[in-house]
């Protein structure tokens, strides 16, 4: 066995488990004993049955889960006490700076950490009595590779079907189904190696699905990619969740949460700062749009004439630039127009854009999502928990 493969069988098995890697062969399924029906067995293996959820009701759910780290210098509460449901179905943003606590959150949910406090139900299982049920249910795709970079693609596929224990007698066929859904039919039997970033993630995507599970969860599954790479594997991920997979997308790209998710967690130092859709989260914020308008001269009485617009919540000066954010921008606009030409000064360029959830993170949190996380449990800003 190779060093990634050990690594798949690491980032696949918990340490809890009393299971050695020397019992584990490439050629032989992994089964955990279960005392389930073979019909339950694989209703959970192939899950896109209405039987055990329907459309509406929460796929995962969270009560107050906590997780601290203590070593003799210090404690870390990475999670805090975080309490929300996942509709099935949906794609779910988990949204925040590095080390924010998404990576804990999701190791807790995949069963690969155990709690400190709290509990959450994958499914209807509940992450410490039944983790190895919830494993038969959940696809991982983890933020650092686990491909095995000497084997080819097809190769690679087949290994992680086995581990997931995927029928031999349909697991070929859905390789091939999976190959083509990322274009990498004419590369199956090339090495690993040879693949771009883009290519190895979007493998690594689907090697999580090849069991079509319930539940799958994407951690900074672009992290790295250049724009075309990542455009490709937004694509890829709306297709999956087209299956009705409901997937859960940490990220720190606000774009890429903007473009994939239906709901939107902000988390920040463990703590849940706020969650809802891109729309309602933009209504936090007490400005409307910002507006740029770029000019050669200014006239100083322009800018108290735009400032006792009604609608115009804030204006400054910047850079050969005003700056403004106003409420009902189609209203506005004509009367910021009729300034500029009351007084003669003219525009040679203007910009209007809605807040984005960077704008919202920054006034819930007071820093950028580029910033990196803190390690405290504390809670900055004005966020909800």
């Amino acid at each position: 066995m190779s060093d990634a493969q050990e690594k798949i069988l690491h980032s696949y098995i918990p340490h809890t488990l009393s299971i050695t890697r020397s019992h584990v062969f490439f050629n032989t399924p992994m089964s955990f004993s279960d005392p389930r029906p073979e019909e339950e067995t694989e209703a959970l293996r192939h899950p896109d049955s209405s039987r055990y959820f329907s459309s509406d009701q929460s796929v995962i759910r969270i009560e107050h889960l906590t997780k601290t780290f203590r070593d003799k210098q210090r404690t870390v509460k990475a999670v805090d006490d975080i309490t929300f449901e996942v509709k099935r179905g949906e794609i779910f943003g988990l949204l925040g700076p590095n080390g924010a606590g998404k990576s804990t959150l999701i190791r807790i949910l995949t069963t690969l950490l155990s709690p400190s406090s709290g509990t959450a139900f994958v499914g209807e299982y509940e992450i410490t009595r039944d983790p190895e049920k919830i494993r038969g249910i959940i696809g991982v795709c983890p933020q650092n590779s686990t491909l095995d970079n000497e084997l080819t693609a097809y190769d690679n596929l087949e290994f992680y079907g086995k581990l997931e224990d995927v029928d031999d007698r349909i697991l070929p066929d859905r390789i091939w189904e999976l190959l083509a859904m990322v274009g990498l039919t004419d590369r199956a039997h090339m090495m690993v190696q040879t693949f771009s970033g883009g290519m190895k993630r979007k493998l690594e995507i689907v090697r999580a699905f090849i069991h079509r599970p319930l539940i799958l969860f994407l951690d900074e599954p672009t992290i790295g990619l250049d724009p075309e790479s990542r455009r490709e594997v937004w694509q890829q991920i709306e297709t999956l969740n087209a299956e009705n997979t409901t997937i859960i997308l940490t990220t720190h790209y606000m774009d890429e949460a903007e473009k994939l998710c239906g709901r939107i967690a902000f988390v920040d130092r463990g703590r849940l700062i706020s969650l809802d859709t891109m729309d309602n989260l933009r209504l936090l914020l007490p400005a409307g749009d910002l507006i740029e308008i770029g000019f050669d001269h200014m006239d100083e009485r322009v800018l108290p004439a735009i400032r006792e617009q009604h609608l115009v919540i804030s204006a400054e000066v910047k850079d050969q630039k005003l700056l403004i954010t106003a409420k009902n921008r189609n209203t506005i606009l004509p009367a910021i127009f009729a300034v500029f030409e009351r007084y003669s000064v003219t525009m040679n360029a203007i910009s209007i854009r809605s807040p984005s959830l960077e704008d919202v993170f920054i006034y819930l949190t007071g820093k950028n999502l580029s910033d990196s996380g803190g390690s405290e449990g504390t809670q900055g800003g004005r966020g909800r928990s």
